[in-house]
């Protein structure tokens, strides 16, 4: 029952790219409305027996009696609703394919997730079908049964229509009637070679819709070595948060997720909710924790994903840029704006045309033009049986979408002047071309046609069109399909578009209809064509493949210039802690432009001998030797002099800093301009920034770190006074403050003072959930006693309270 509910769905997607702009569909209409009236009598009928009901409670016979008849009413209504279903099946093309994928994976069945326009049309069987709904739950209300019994009758109808599937969220008591169907569980914890991160691609499409740019980029991307993983728009229904992962032929490294998300909501027609966004990050959190997930490259390919995507711990956040979605016109502006944003904080803007780039470059000075390819060995392949036309005719062809970008005057132009050939158009159809083109038998419209088939249709093609109207949305086009026509050889005639200029003279590009005819008659006149003109296009599409796309994109993201980072460490004796802390450093900020500044305050150890070794060789590394202990501010001010980055870090010597810290602050740096310095949240420190941990050895620390903040992710909130034991600033804020203020001497109350001096410039200062340092406490200070740091203390206090007034103590947060 489960693949006939999700047949369901997916018919719903399916019939409404055709509801509008077919015969038949208007056909279906009317049947609808007849079926509107079955419900309205069923209406009439279920009130009746209400009345009939409430009349005759003790009448137990007679009531079982109208509930059978009831009964067998809705079941009825079912039957002739799956009747409906089936017809809307025969009159799409696209259900023929889909029903062989549903026979083969018995379950996995997809929406209809690309082409907003088409998605956007009123489904009347939704509303049908939850009327329907809504009456039975009315029925099954009156039923003169007792709880007992009820419950017993709405566990087998669940168990008819949706049977149990245990997914990452579930809990083991509500799946445990399925566990013995389950799968294997995926082992989604398969590292990238050599170290390469994560690849998180946000699609937008469903993996099994069409086969397109982002699932070819993902396949290559998993076979160079890089863990990917496809993020489907197709979401589950479910209230509670969790993710499906199926894994993927081509790779071991391939994974499709589905989340959860209440409502299933279309990613074409909104931004996320509030209550979307959370149900979305926890999802990802347990993805990101199921996978071991460390660093990642966030692929996004709608601006829907921005939200979630930015959060990501430890992430390169690329915005693959395909199409100018404005030109789609009907767009919501919320998603427009959001794309904006996302143009503008991606850290890599791809752009696929010259004219996207030109639109990217306004908004991000890091926009790269990666082009659409082709699978080049699929298509360059002839197949030993392809498409034959009646009479052996020449055949002009075309596969793609038939959408309002597809020129039908000028197609039905070229069935003017070429009767005596062929026009072969393979794709959906949803401007009711069919209807257009009923006058001209020699036009022949296959409807969409799985991916693998193709070459099929493409190696009988004596000539291949590109037949688009020249528009906003064109105008910002790659076509992919030229791509592959030309693996095959074919002689390609199109309508000029910038993007066709690449192509040279390997493609005939025209801007008059009449050239077009001319153009095309000149072209089917030279055939057959000499082999050398073949090879020349075929060896010019063997250089335009994914592959090549996918290794373009990977040194893009290699390449990206970063913020530099200056982190300030001030040392004093304790050098096994100094040690663990510039090994956490390097090991663990995981950032290419990092460059550390340790000042030592006249330490009594080996600490000086081992900074002076430490540093030797590497000019990212600098040491300043003090002559005398000039204590915690005037220590840190000679390290941020020096410094050269475009953000600060003061860093105690006594912490540890987990993986991709670095980029956790900085990415709420960038998020939220009105923060003028942030830091982590910690194991040991006197406010809020404290959290609880149980790990207690160090060696356990930093998994339990990466628990905790991946289900903080984006997190922070407004502190009051930050503890310096790790804080970040942007060069603006220093410039603006300035330093510690070096009254304070050996330390106490600077971190609160400097607070001060930047709330006054109307800056907040911030905690991020999402990042974890952990923190020894205090390890230099221990070292005075408590008598002289009590002295110290006080004396500070006195300083403080004479700028800024009466301090208030630090607290720790609820618990």
């Amino acid at each position: 029952m489960d693949q006939i509910n999700r047949l369901v769905d997916c018919i719903d997607q399916l019939t409404r790219s055709t509801q509008s702009r077919t015969i038949e569909t208007l056909q279906l209409v009317k049947e609808i409305e007849n079926r509107d009236r079955l419900i309205e009598q069923l209406n009439l009928g279920s009130k009746a027996l209400r009345t009939r009901l409430s009349l005759q409670e003790g009448k137990t016979g007679r009531l079982r009696e109208q509930l059978r008849v009831a009964e067998q009413r809705l079941k009825d209504a079912e039957a002739l609703i799956q009747t409906k279903e089936k017809e809307a099946v025969v009159l799409s093309d696209w259900a023929v394919d889909l029903r062989a994928q549903l026979a083969a994976k018995q379950a996995e069945l997809f929406k209809l997730s690309d082409w907003g326009n088409a998605i956007e049309r009123a489904p009347l069987r939704y509303s049908i079908r939850k009327q329907l709904y809504k009456l039975s739950r009315r029925v099954y209300a009156w039923l003169p049964l007792t709880a007992q019994q009820k419950s017993k009758l709405a566990r087998r109808l669940r168990s008819w229509l949706k049977p149990g599937k245990v997914t990452p969220g579930e809990s083991s008591a509500d799946a445990s009637s399925a566990l013995q169907s389950l799968p294997p569980p995926v082992n989604l914890a398969v590292p990238s070679s050599l170290g390469q991160p994560t690849i998180l691609m946000f699609g937008v499409i469903d993996w099994h819709f069409r086969i397109q740019r982002p699932q070819n980029l993902a396949k290559e991307l998993a076979r160079a070595g890089q863990t990917t993983f496809y993020i489907s728009n197709n979401f589950i229904d479910d209230e509670a948060p969790g993710f499906e992962a199926e894994p993927l032929e081509g790779s071991n490294r391939l994974f499709q997720i589905r989340f959860k998300v209440l409502g299933a909501p279309a990613i074409y027609h909104a931004p996320p909710s509030a209550a979307a966004i959370r149900q979305l990050c926890e999802g990802l959190a347990m993805l990101l924790q199921s996978a071991n997930v460390n660093a990642a490259d966030c692929i996004v390919q709608h601006a829907y994903w921005f939200p979630l995507a930015r959060r990501v711990p430890n992430a390169t956040l690329v915005y693959d840029c395909m199409d100018h979605h404005e030109g789609f016109g009907n767009v919501a502006q919320e998603l427009l704006d959001l794309e904006i944003a996302l143009m503008r904080r991606a850290d890599l803007l791809v752009a696929t045309s010259d004219w996207i780039e030109q639109h990217g470059k306004r908004e991000n000075r890091n926009v790269e033009v990666i082009r659409n390819a082709c699978e080049f060995s699929f298509f360059s392949r002839r197949p030993d049986k392809v498409y034959r036309a009646p009479g052996n005719r020449k055949i002009i062809g075309y596969y793609g979408v038939i959408a309002e970008w597809f020129d039908l005057d000028l197609v039905k132009r070229v069935a003017q002047s070429f009767p005596q050939h062929l026009i072969l158009l393979i794709g959906s159809d949803i401007v009711q071309a069919k209807r257009h083109f009923k006058a001209f038998p020699n036009v022949v419209l296959e409807g969409e046609v799985p991916y693998a088939s193709l070459p099929y249709y493409l190696h009988a093609m004596d000539v291949c069109l590109l037949p688009f109207k020249v528009m906003p949305l064109t105008l910002a086009t790659n076509p992919v399909k030229v791509y592959e026509y030309l693996s095959a050889g074919k002689p390609v005639v199109s309508v000029k578009l910038p993007e066709l200029s690449q192509f040279g003279k390997l493609v005939w590009a025209v801007e008059e209809p009449t050239e077009f005819i001319s153009t095309l008659r000149s072209v089917l006149g030279a055939l057959p064509e000499d082999s050398a003109t073949l090879a020349a296009r075929q060896s010019f599409a063997r250089g335009q493949t994914w592959q090549h796309r996918a290794a373009s994109l990977r040194e893009a993201i290699a390449t990206l210039p970063v913020p530099k980072v200056s982190v300030v460490v001030l040392t004093y004796n304790n050098l096994e802690l100094t040690k663990a802390c510039l090994d956490s450093l390097l090991t663990q900020s995981q950032y290419p432009n990092l460059e550390i500044i340790v000042v030592d305050n006249h330490s009594s150890d080996q600490t000086p001998a081992f900074l002076t070794a430490w540093a030797d060789g590497h000019p990212d590394r600098i040491v300043i030797l003090n002559q005398d202990n000039k204590g915690f501010a005037a220590g840190n001010n000679l390290g941020l002099a020096a410094a050269s980055g475009d953000y600060l870090v003061i860093l105690n010597n006594d912490t540890v800093v987990t993986a991709g810290w670095i980029k956790g602050l900085i990415r709420h740096l960038q998020d939220h301009k009105e923060i003028g310095i942030i830091g982590p949240i910690t194991n040991n420190i006197g406010n809020e920034a404290k959290v609880s941990t149980r790990y207690e050895r160090i060696e356990d620390m930093p998994a339990e770190a990466a628990q905790m903040t991946r289900a903080r992710m984006g997190e922070w909130f407004e502190i009051n006074t930050l503890a310096f034991f790790c804080v970040m600033f942007p060069r603006s804020t220093y410039e603006q403050i300035g330093g510690l203020c070096e009254e304070y001497g050996l330390g106490f109350f600077e971190d609160d003072d400097y607070c001060r001096r930047v709330q006054r410039r109307g800056m907040r200062a911030a905690c991020a959930e999402d990042v974890f340092v952990h923190h020894h406490l205090s390890a230099s200070f221990n070292t005075l006693g408590a008598r002289k740091k009590q002295a110290l203390f006080e004396k500070n206090r006195a300083i403080y309270e004479s700028k800024w007034g009466s301090w208030v103590p630090h607290t720790y947060r609820d618990a």
